[in-house]
């Protein structure tokens, strides 16, 4: 990216913090507020690597910094995969069978016994637009305006007994 265009996403993301904290004087629950305060730290997060990534290209155009250009390129690159999680976030490992929810321990999802083996994985469900209100059409504009992703979902277990 240019210059020209981080000042612009910088601009973008600033406009977007303040719409979202406007907004979060309407919320009637908790839940609807931790989902705002969320959106506004993960902005706040994304403004600070914006921030970062204009004052290495200020060094890499004064060359007052080596190393720089390098650390640049890893920042743009880190930047590119940025993803906001309001709710929750789960990784597999389908390897290990193991997986973990919000950077928490793994947990292995395989277990046998006498009746066999059995792999079951929790499933992240995406909010739906009234847990959402006012946030959802802020989150696709956010999406649509910045390339940033935000993940609004939930990890739910859906073992079936039985099988």
């Amino acid at each position: 990216m240019t210059p020209d265009q981080n000042l612009m996403l910088y601009t973008k993301l600033a406009g977007f913090r303040l719409v979202v904290l406007a907004n979060r004087f309407g919320c009637d629950s908790e839940f609807s507020r931790d989902l705002h305060d969320r959106l506004i730290e993960g902005l706040e997060a994304a403004i600070g690597r914006v921030r970062i990534i204009m004052s290495l290209e200020r060094s890499v155009l004064t060359g007052e910094d080596e190393f720089a250009e390098y650390q640049l390129e890893g920042e743009t690159e880190i930047f590119g995969r940025f993803t906001i999680n309001l709710l929750d976030d789960l990784e597999i490992d389908f390897d290990t069978h193991e997986y973990r929810i919000n950077g928490g321990d793994w947990a292995i999802a395989l277990t046998a016994d006498y009746t066999g083996v059995d792999i079951d994985y929790p499933e992240l469900v995406a909010l739906t637009d009234n847990e959402l209100g006012s946030l959802g059409p802020i989150i696709k504009d956010i999406t649509r305006e910045t390339g940033i992703a935000v993940n609004a979902s939930r990890v739910i277990f859906t073992r079936c007994e039985g099988s």
